[in-house]
């Protein structure tokens, strides 16, 4: 009689974090927020980070959408699979269908303000599910305008660009992330296409009062 033991452990554990550029790393089977006017590069970063299709979730009622040549420069846009409800409602709904499919690493959904703690319980549910029925172990990023504040989300990033007469930056905040400090980063563009920190600029401070258990 063969004997199977339980495996206990959460299959999220056992999955990589998405390494978006050194030290800037994105938990699997999580949903993460990217606020902030540099968002969208953000998303993109993480979809470089990873491979095959990505899906990317927009409002059908707005003309801005990613703009392939642009995207070329970070990641084929042909890997892009265009999602545009046409209702609120159903970018959310979208959302939790792709990642519960797990037929993607990444689910992108660009989001008119950020959702409360309840749809975010959703979608977490959702990747989860999609783990363990799909072929890959999704992770998904809601893109909200301003600063954020989706409820209940892995962790939130703020992006900005900090261009100046060197050439392209970017700063890279840290606001929220479970078991971790808050963090700040400038990053530059990479010989590779992706990013990289700027050593002599990165500002990291921890601060145990801000960690979120």
């Amino acid at each position: 009689m063969t004997t199977q033991l339980l495996d206990l452990v959460p299959r999220r554990r056992l999955a990589p974090p998405v390494e978006v550029m050194a030290g800037v790393s994105l938990a699997r089977l999580r949903i993460h927020e990217f606020c902030g006017p540099a968002r969208r590069s953000l998303a993109l970063m993480t979809a470089r980070a990873l491979t095959g299709t990505v899906i990317w979730i927009r409002p059908g009622w707005t003309t801005e959408q990613p703009y392939p040549p642009g995207v070329a420069g970070i990641v084929d846009p042909g890997r892009l699979l265009m999602v545009a409800p046409e209702r609120s409602d159903d970018l959310l709904w979208a959302m939790e269908e792709a990642l519960r499919s797990g037929a993607a690493m990444l689910t992108v959904a660009e989001l008119p303000e950020p959702p409360g703690l309840t749809p975010v319980r959703r979608l977490q549910l959702a990747a989860e599910t999609g783990a363990e029925t799909g072929p890959h172990r999704p992770t998904g990023v809601v893109l909200t305008p301003g600063d954020g504040g989706a409820a209940g989300v892995e962790s939130r990033w703020h992006v900005a660009p900090r261009h100046g007469p060197e050439g392209p930056c970017w700063q890279l905040e840290r606001r929220r992330a479970r078991g971790q400090p808050i963090a700040r980063w400038l990053a530059e563009p990479a010989p590779d296409g992706g990013w990289r920190p700027v050593p002599a600029m990165q500002d990291e401070a921890a601060h145990p009062e801000a960690r979120d258990s």
